[in-house]
């Protein structure tokens, strides 16, 4: 996955959209629905070599992830528990990556306001079989 493929996969999300509260060479995806704050699900420098994207993740799981892949570490300047920094230089597949930005996704969206979920008309994506 490349930065265009990763931009664009975490656009196609109900409600996200592309930030730059870190300057303009760190894109940090949000998901946002009514007037509540935006919530961020993934962070990357789109242009970097390697290209690495922070992703939120249950703690478990990011334990096991880590312990089997050594390109999924603890995300560097975010709380390592609950994020996980993967690189993408094509050694996970594409589709193992546009899960991981799923359940960082869901993760974010499920604590969301009912009516801010309703209005995303949110499921959890891995349930609808996306």
């Amino acid at each position: 996955m490349d930065g265009s493929a990763l931009r664009s996969f975490c656009l196609s999300l109900p409600g996200a959209f592309e930030d730059f509260p870190f300057g303009p060479d760190f894109s940090v995806f949000k998901v946002r629905a009514g007037a509540g704050p935006a919530r961020m699900f993934a962070l990357s420098d789109l242009a970097a070599e390697p290209l690495t994207v922070s992703l939120k993740c249950e703690p478990v799981l990011a334990r096991q992830l880590r312990a089997v892949h050594p390109e999924i570490t603890g995300a560097w300047h975010l709380n390592k528990t609950h994020w996980n920094g993967v690189r993408l230089d094509g050694a996970l597949a594409d589709s193992m990556v546009r899960d991981m930005i799923e359940d960082s996704y869901d993760l974010v969206v499920e604590r969301l306001p009912r009516q801010d979920r309703e209005a995303l008309g949110w499921r959890r994506l891995a349930e609808e079989g996306r």
